[in-house]
C-alpha cells in the first residue's frame, strides 16, 4: 500500500524530528545545526524560532507550547520557551546523557526520554524525569539504540523503539516488570512512532524509506514506501496534525522537506502537561 503523499514544506536542514502543538495548531521540526522550526501548514512555509547548540533529534510539546528538543551534538535536552532556547538537562538517572534521542510526556507530567547511547555498543537506556525534577533509569534492557517513544493514551504504557534491535517494546508504567516485545521488524532500522485513535501505531523507519501501520490486532502493513528515497528519505519521526488529527507528517532526515501523507488514520493527541520538571528548576 502507498497512501497519497506530497511535500508539505521544503528547505529545512535535514529534519529528524517533528511534533505538533494541538492546542495552538503549530507544527515544529528540527534541523541538524540546532534549528527549531515552526511550520505554517496552510502556507507551506516555515521560520526558525530558536536554535540549540547542535543536531536536533526528537521533539515534544508541553501544554504551554514549550518545545522540548533532544540535542545529539550537545548531549542535552533543550527547552524552547517563547523563542528562547534554554539548555535544560545533561544528566538523568545518575548518568550523563550520551545521545538523547526522543522525549515523550506522560499524563502526570513525567518526561520519558530515550538515551540511545552509541551504535553497536548496547549502552542505551530509557529514563524518567518526574514532575518534581527527580530522575531515574526506567529501563536499561532496551539498550540497543532506544529511539522513538510514546506513552499510550491511558498513560499505562510507554512504547519504545530499538533502532538496532529492529523492534518495538512496551514498558508497563503501573505494574513495572520487564519490557514486552510488541512487534519485530527484521531488516529495518525503525525510528519513530505515533498512536492512532483505534489503538494502532504508525512506525517510521530510518532504513528502508518506509512507514508501517501496526493495527490493534497486531497486523503490520506498509503505509508508504519510497525505493527512490525522494518523497520519503529516511522518514525518521512522524506526527498527526490538524484539528481532526487525520493527516500524517513525516520528517525526512535524508533530504530537506517534510512529507504530508493522507493515511486514512486518525491520531491521538500526545500527552502535553502544563507543568513538569522544567518548572521546578
Amino acid at each position: 500500500m502507498n497512501v497519497p503523499a506530497r511535500v508539505l514544506v521544503d528547505g529545512l536542514d535535514h529534519p529528524e524530528g517533528v511534533a505538533y502543538d494541538h492546542r495552538r495548531g503549530v507544527l515544529y521540526a528540527g534541523g541538524e545545526d540546532g534549528q527549531v522550526y515552526a511550520v505554517d501548514i496552510d502556507a507551506g512555509s516555515f521560520r526558525e524560532v530558536a536554535r540549540t547548540d547542535g543536531f536536533v533529534l526528537g521533539l515534544a510539546v508541553d501544554g504551554l507550547g514549550r518545545v522540548v528538543a533532544c540535542d545529539a551534538s550537545d548531549g542535552a535536552l533543550w527547552v524552547v520557551d517563547d523563542g528562547t532556547a534554554v539548555r535544560y538537562l545533561a544528566e538523568a538517572g545518575g548518568r550523563a546523557l550520551m545521545l538523547p534521542n526522543y522525549p515523550a510526556f506522560g499524563p502526570d507530567g513525567t518526561l520519558y526520554l530515550s538515551d540511545s547511547g552509541a551504535w553497536k555498543k548496547d549502552v542505551g537506556a530509557v529514563l524518567a524525569i518526574a514532575p518534581d525534577g527527580s530522575s531515574r533509569i526506567l529501563d536499561d534492557t532496551l539498550c540497543r539504540f532506544p529511539n522513538g517513544c510514546a506513552v499510550t493514551p491511558d498513560g499505562s504504557e510507554l512504547w519504545v523503539i530499538q533502532s538496532e534491535g529492529e523492534d518495538v517494546s512496551r514498558i508497563d508504567l503501573r505494574a513495572g516488570g520487564k519490557p514486552e516485545t510488541v512487534v519485530r521488524l527484521p531488516g529495518t532500522v525503525p525510528d519513530g512512532i505515533a498512536f492512532t485513535e483505534e489503538g494502532g501505531a504508525v512506525i517510521s523507519c530510518y532504513r528502508p524509506d518506509r512507514i508501517y501501520y501496526l493495527d490493534p490486532d497486531g497486523d503490520l502493513t506498509v503505509l508508504a514506501e519510497d525505493p527512490q528515497g525522494t518523497m520519503l528519505s529516511a522518514p525518521t519521526n512522524v506526527c498527526f496534525i490538524g484539528e481532526s488529527r487525520d493527516r500524517l507528517v513525516s520528517a525526512n532526515l535524508g533530504r530537506w522537506h517534510l512529507t504530508l501523507l493522507e493515511a486514512g488514520l486518525t491520531g491521538v493527541r500526545p500527552h502535553a502537561p502544563d507543568e513538569w520538571a522544567f518548572d521546578v528548576t
